[in-house]
């Protein structure tokens, strides 16, 4: 692989072959840390987590165009592979967008996501979504493409309209936001196995790659990656795992802590100090003050 290549390039790489790519979702710089350093090819920065994480909020529209390009910057800067972004619904209108993914760009991610909810919109997996006309979408996607600077960086199209217009509406859109110059489709929140299957079949003529959205607990039924593939959705992201494995492990150390005001009943489960330290790199930025302070002497 090229130094020279771009995100973008590299993510869409990724995408030549048969086997699905996974990728966890991030909702800071430490977990797209560590889900690099767990092998995975990617992350996929969460809308959702960072509302979560950031805000202490749930996800309803509530973050900020710089605090989400910020958190992107954060994780870009932490890890080497392609982070892919979600933008929600680009902040605004069309010219909103076009400094949305400005800013992202920017940042380094591979791939931003822009989804035609209305503003503010709602998480996919909660009730109460309104969309925008089809127009207003493609108007937001020629505005991404008008914007960015590397054409390898991948413009992903969300539809939300499953839940508010039904499947057929969703499909209808994901073909459109193809035809107009989408990178890769995300049809959210099909509500069973018959209907991942018809996204795979019915968008399967665009050549674009398609995502599925694994929520557990959401209204998609879950399924391994290698299953997913088989009914042609090769891009799977797992957005809300770590998180909220996060809240269960924390919650439970916690009651331990106030139950007896004593960290050592938790040592079994902690990371070792020096493992942290290792994996936020303190060795090398240790070496590098060391070279600029000798430098001269």
């Amino acid at each position: 692989m090229s130094a020279r290549e771009s995100p973008g390039a590299r993510l869409r790489a990724q995408f030549a072959g048969d086997d699905a790519v996974v990728f966890p979702g991030a909702m800071n710089a430490l977990i797209a840390r560590l889900i690099e350093n767990a092998g995975f090819p990617g992350v996929y920065m969460t809308g959702a987590g960072v509302a979560n994480g950031l805000l202490g909020q749930p996800d309803v529209g509530l973050t900020t165009l710089t605090e989400m390009a910020q958190a992107a910057q954060n994780m870009c800067a932490a890890v080497d592979v392609p982070v892919v972004a979600d933008a929600d619904t680009g902040f605004g209108g069309s010219v909103n967008v076009e400094r949305t993914v400005e800013l992202y760009e920017r940042a380094g991610v591979a791939a931003i996501q822009l989804e035609d909810q209305v503003v503010p919109k709602r998480c996919g997996h909660f009730e109460g979504k309104e969309v925008v006309s089809i127009d207003e979408m493609l108007a937001r996607l020629r505005a991404a493409q008008a914007a960015r600077q590397d054409p390898d960086l991948m413009i992903i199209a969300r539809t939300d309209a499953r839940s508010v217009l039904g499947l057929d509406e969703s499909i209808r859109r994901g073909l459109a936001y193809a035809e107009v110059g989408a990178d890769a489709l995300f049809i959210e929140a099909p509500a069973d196995d018959d209907e991942l299957k018809r996204v795979g079949s019915e968008l399967a003529k665009t050549g674009l790659p398609l995502l599925a959205n694994m929520v557990e607990g959401g209204k998609t039924p879950l399924h391994s990656a290698a299953e997913l593939a088989e009914f042609g959705l090769k891009f799977v992201i797992f957005p809300g795992l770590l998180s909220r494995i996060t809240v269960r492990a924390v919650t439970s150390a916690l009651e331990v802590l106030a139950d007896g005001g004593d960290s050592r009943p938790l040592m079994d489960r902690l990371a070792p100090f020096d493992e942290v330290q290792s994996i936020l790199e303190l060795d090398q930025l240790n070496a590098r003050v060391a070279s600029y302070e000798s430098e001269g002497q």
